[in-house]
Order: C-alpha cells, then structure tokens, then sequence
C-alpha cells in the first residue's frame, strides 16, 4: 500500500508516528501547507519510508498530481472539515481509495434551523456515491475515533450484543485539565465551533432526522475508569448521520460533556460574532472571525505536556437480548500521560488518529473491502477491534 496523508498538524502527525510502527504499507507521503511541518512529521518517525511534500489541499488538480507522482493507493485526510469535499474529489480523480475523520459539511435550515435539518453533515459526499461506485473505489467516511471507533462500536452491538436495539447514544467525556490555561480546547477550536454551534442532529425512526437547539437535552453521564459523572448535551455529529444507514436502531443522538463554562465561551462567540466563517474587513485586510479565534487560542497538538488526565470515547446502546432488557457502554479510554510517553501526542489527537491508521491496516490486508461511499458501521467490526487490541489500544465494554 502507498499512501498520502494530507495535513501535517497534530492527527497526521500522529497518524504517521502509529504507521511507522507497522509493516502494511511501502511508501507514504506526508502533505501539508506548510512544507517545514510536513519535513517534521516526516523526520520524526526515522522511517525512510516516509517522504515530505507541499500540497494545497484547496488545490484539486495538484493533489491529484501528486498521487499520481507517487503512486498512492490511498489519500487519507487529515486536515480539517473545509478541505473534505476538494481532497473527496481529487481522491476520485487520483484513482485513490480516500478516508477522513469528518465529513463535508452541514448548512442549517434557512427558516427552521432547530426543528428541521438544512445540508446535513456528509450530505456532499453521499451525492457521489455512485460514482465511487462506478469508479470500483471505496471513500471510508468518518473513521476517525467519534465518529469512527463509535461506529464501529455500534455495529458490534448490533451483531453481537442484543437482538434488537431501541436506542444508540455515543457519549464523549474527559477529566482533562491544561495547567497554564483557563481556556485551552483540546481539539481544532474551528471544528469545535462547528460541531457545538450548528443545530444538533437526531435520529428516531418515525420522524427520520430533525434538528433541536444546541447544547439541549442535557444528562448526567458516568464515564468509566475514573473519570466519573460529566454533563452532556446534544451536539452535531456524523454519528447520528452514519449509523441509522446500516444499523436498525429506532433513536440515535450524539451528547458532549463540554461544561457549563466551555458552553458559555461558544455561546458568548456566537453572540459577537466570533464564529462566522465569512470574511469581515479590518483595515486593509480581511479575516475570517473564527479564524482569528482559532489563532489567539494555542495549537491543541501542542498542548500535551501541560495537559494532565483521561479522555473516554464511547456507544451506549439499549435493547432486548434473550427476552431482557440490557443497556451497555462500549468505551476507549486513553490517558494523556501514556500517549505523551508512548508516542509524543496529546491524549485526544491520539486517539483520533489510531483509528484510520488501524482502517488503512485492514483495507491493505482485505479484511475490509467496498466500493462507493461507506460509513464504519457498513464493514464487520470484529477484525477492526482485533486489531485494535494488537495495536496496544484495547477497548472496554460495562453493563450499565
């Protein structure tokens, strides 16, 4: 396997540190912006087979040059959700497979924006599905770990677990603290916005997908191995998106534990103003304001040495096994302190970037195979969570 991974910031570098670990693949290019960062990523693994190159991911016919330079069977993106739908394409024209850790993204309804979805998360690349199918090569869309490992996490339920389900909730929790900071996010403050500020997306089967206000339908969830009781609230997710089109489940939601006081942070940037994407001038220039924000606030890849505690990504799912009721959380827990030592990456960018690594694993082998455009859920989930043991990152399961 010969594979581009665009995005050199803290989930492709870290992508590339996990690779370089195993022997499925020969060649793989790193591809950022920025050159010198790429160089960075590529030198830190002290593999040869991995080479530095500079792309615009904006730029579809460069990219497409560029995995026909080197041959790559595989683009797998690793830059934030704007550039999905250009590296979606390239990949299709590239003759590459193609995956990415979050889809294109959603435009909220123009007149009902808390009752009704507008463009919904993915809507872009579902449109081309079958031209991916046509062109035999598989786009694996959200793979990264929520979604991704939830997905994959649902599937399991749903094969193995209980004989029919009622509910699926993916709920995501952390202690994590960053000394030096009284605000500090620990993931893309710019997918952040996205994801907390736009309607939230549900599923139930008798309605299909409708929206409701952000932050709503807030509950107390406790998270495993020592994390303890957080509040979650409704936030946008490819989850809700994803799992409903190969799982048979009558509800799905997606709930953040973000707090009460990052809460009031993304509601007091929304009320300025300060998460819009549309350019405004200032002086001689003109900024995007989320931007802006994105560049007062420091690079959550390099956050991990001040950062201290555990993140939790996890599937709760609800339904009948053998004539009972039965409720479990399928769960990945990874604490900061081991991924620093282990690999040099914060907690969260780690755990994101394990899982397209361990994907691009099972494509190579054949494990895992498709056309078109496929969420994690629409693949068997027993030879992804094998391999997850092997890669050192075991997962958990607790009846609730």
């Amino acid at each position: 396997m010969r594979i581009l991974i665009v995005g050199a910031g803290g989930v492709g570098t870290a992508a590339a540190a996990i690779a370089a670990r195993r022997s499925f693949f020969d060649h793989c290019v790193i591809a950022d912006y920025v050159l010198d960062r790429a160089v960075r990523a590529t030198e830190a693994t002290e593999d040869a087979r991995f080479v530095a190159a500079r792309i615009d991911a904006s730029d579809e016919d460069a990219v497409v040059a560029l995995l026909r330079e080197h041959r790559c069977d595989v683009l797998l993106n690793a830059t934030d959700p704007r550039f999905v739908m250009p590296l979606f394409r390239a990949a299709l024209a590239g003759g590459a497979h193609y995956l990415d850790m979050a889809m294109s993204l959603s435009r909220p309804h123009p007149d009902r924006p808390y009752s009704e979805t507008g463009v919904m998360l993915g809507d872009e690349q579902f449109a081309l599905a079958s031209e991916w199918e046509s062109a035999d090569r598989l786009a694996l869309v959200g793979i990264g770990v929520e979604p991704g490992l939830s997905d994959v996490f649902a599937r399991y339920a749903a094969d193995h677990l209980f004989d029919s389900i009622e509910e699926i909730g993916i709920r995501d929790g952390a202690d994590l603290t960053v000394d030096g900071y009284e605000f500090a996010p620990s993931f893309s403050i710019w997918t952040t916005i996205e994801e907390c500020l736009n309607p939230p997306v549900v599923w139930e089967k008798d309605r299909g997908w409708f929206t409701t206000e952000p932050f709503s339908e807030p509950e107390v969830f406790d998270f495993p191995e020592g994390i303890g009781e957080v509040e979650c609230v409704n936030v946008e997710h490819e989850e809700v998106l994803l799992i409903p089109r190969w799982v048979d489940v009558p509800r799905v939601t997606f709930k953040y534990g973000l707090g009460q006081e990052f809460i009031d942070v993304l509601r007091t940037l929304h009320k300025l103003g300060l998460d819009r994407t549309e350019k405004v001038r200032v002086g001689d220039v003109e900024v995007s304001p989320r931007d802006v924000v994105a560049a007062c606030l420091p690079d959550p890849a390099g956050l991990g040495d001040r950062m201290r505690g555990k993140t939790c990504a996890g599937t709760w799912v609800k339904g009948v096994r053998d004539g009972a009721p039965r409720e479990v959380y399928l769960y990945h827990v990874v604490d900061n302190e081991w991924s620093m030592a282990e690999y040099g990456s914060q907690a969260v960018v780690w755990q994101t970037a394990l899982n397209p690594v361990v994907a691009l694993e099972l494509l190579a082998s054949g494990r895992w195979k498709g056309s078109g455009v496929l969420g994690p859920e629409a693949l068997p989930a027993e030879p992804f969570l094998g391999l997850l043991e092997e890669y050192g990152a075991p997962w958990g399961m607790r009846e609730q």
